[in-house]
């Protein structure tokens, strides 16, 4: 049997079919050509996926037990589930732009919560990538940032335009870098790599993880543990840092 997390790279080979079988309004769709490709090779996916494992949608609307949450850069490049080989149901996600976690997002926070003590995910990982647009905008503005001063890092924006609110504590940390001065080939996977250590240090320090951690076990009875990955868009393949941290 193919396997079900194939389905994903087969759904890249239904570019070319006819999408007057799959759209239910196909005139709707005339105008729109990229979408009505997603809801052609959606139809097609349902299509294999119930050929392949017949019943799985039945029992994926019963419920979900995904072991792990990512946290991760909204970025297209780096679609979790196609990335690492998933199922539907193997990973709860929150994205980002720039795979942050503040402490005052309480999207952030929502998701968090309701993953390690209602879903009872073991696994928490922040994931950045490779060639980071957020990452880049950072590090061309540390340049000019001004200590005591909020940082804006999409100069053309009003300072307080949501995209400067949410990049202003990646700029503070490429600042805190001293990087302003070095190559981007060399300043950039830095930041990266660090912005990805912050991270997951804002995770520990979140009540959620710290209360699991108090406990031994989140309320769903499982030990959690956070880790810090980084995807590298040019290869495909994603390098664990080695920061993991979990219960004592």
């Amino acid at each position: 049997m193919e396997p079900l997390s194939d389905l994903g790279r087969i759904g890249q080979t239904y570019k070319e079919r006819d999408i007057s079988d799959c759209c239910h309004s196909p005139s709707t769709m005339s105008h729109h050509a990229a979408l009505a490709q997603l809801l052609s090779a959606n139809a097609q996916w349902a299509k294999d996926v119930e050929r392949l494992e017949p019943g799985f949608f039945k029992e994926s609307a019963k419920g979900q037990t995904p072991q792990t949450l990512w946290i991760g850069c909204a970025d297209s490049r780096v679609p979790e589930s196609v990335i690492t080989g998933a199922k539907p149901g193997d990973i709860f996600v929150n994205r980002n732009v720039g795979n942050q976690v503040n402490l005052d997002d309480d999207n952030m926070l929502a998701v968090l919560t309701y993953a390690v003590e209602h879903l009872g995910v073991e696994h928490v990982v922040v994931c950045g990538h490779t060639e980071c647009g957020a990452a880049a905008a950072c590090f061309g503005a540390c340049s000019s940032f001004v200590p005591g001063q909020a940082p804006v890092t999409i100069p053309v924006d009003p300072a307080d335009a949501p995209l400067n609110r949410w990049l202003a504590p990646l700029t503070t940390l490429a600042a805190s870098l001293e990087i302003s001065s070095a190559p981007a080939n060399e300043a950039l996977p830095l930041l990266i790599q660090e912005n990805v250590k912050a991270q997951v240090n804002n995770l520990c320090r979140t009540e959620v993880i710290a209360k699991a951690w108090a406990n031994g076990k989140s309320p769903k009875g499982k030990e959690v543990w956070v880790h810090g990955w980084v995807y590298d868009v040019s290869t495909g393949t994603i390098r664990d840092l080695g920061i993991s941290r979990g219960p004592k």
